[in-house]
């Protein structure tokens, strides 16, 4: 039987030219979440104003918090790659924030059913960052920014740790709740 040797486990050492186009796609990646951070940053100020439950507006304020960290770690990221923190506009990000103001909008307020809507919202903000992060981290990787990929995967593991907050909202109270409402 012949065998052939797993091209993925081996890690080519990037020189030159060869990573310059990863970089740069690299660094648009950045300049995206970095506007996607900011402006969650507002955002989760009107989300938490906006909750119902106590435990919706604490997780709100707490995710404000790491968030508000996450800026400043993208920030560490572009300076230790030698490049200068831009925005550019998250157009996904402007769109979730759109979607959740909407959600507000639509729904009366102090009710459960309004939480129940916060959270699709949040949830969706949530998996468009864990996917942002858990893509950069492994470019990082690829170029070889392990420092780089280290800090991304705390914030990757973070975004996790919110949408599991998330979840167990959902599922220990607030949407059955809001079934009854």
């Amino acid at each position: 039987m012949k065998t052939t040797k797993n091209k993925t486990s081996e890690k080519k050492q990037l020189t030159g030219q060869d990573g310059e186009k990863l970089k740069v796609l690299f660094v648009d990646g950045l300049k995206d979440i970095y506007w996607a951070e900011k402006n969650l940053a507002k955002a989760l100020s009107k989300l938490a104003k906006s909750a119902t439950s106590e435990d919706l507006k604490s997780a709100f304020d707490l995710h404000k918090t790491q968030t508000e960290e996450h800026v400043a770690t993208v920030e560490q990221v572009f300076e230790i790659i030698g490049e200068k923190a831009q925005v550019k506009k998250c157009a996904a990000m402007e769109g979730l924030i759109e979607e959740a103001n909407e959600i507000i909008e639509s729904t009366e307020k102090g009710t459960l059913v309004r939480d129940c809507g916060l959270i699709m919202a949040a949830q969706k903000v949530e998996h468009y960052e864990i996917a942002s992060y858990g893509t950069l981290r492994n470019i990082a990787r690829t170029l070889g920014y392990e420092e780089v990929a280290t800090l991304l995967q705390q914030t990757l593991d973070q975004e996790g740790e919110t949408d599991q907050i998330l979840t167990t909202l959902a599922e220990s109270y607030v949407n059955e709740q809001a079934s009854v409402e």
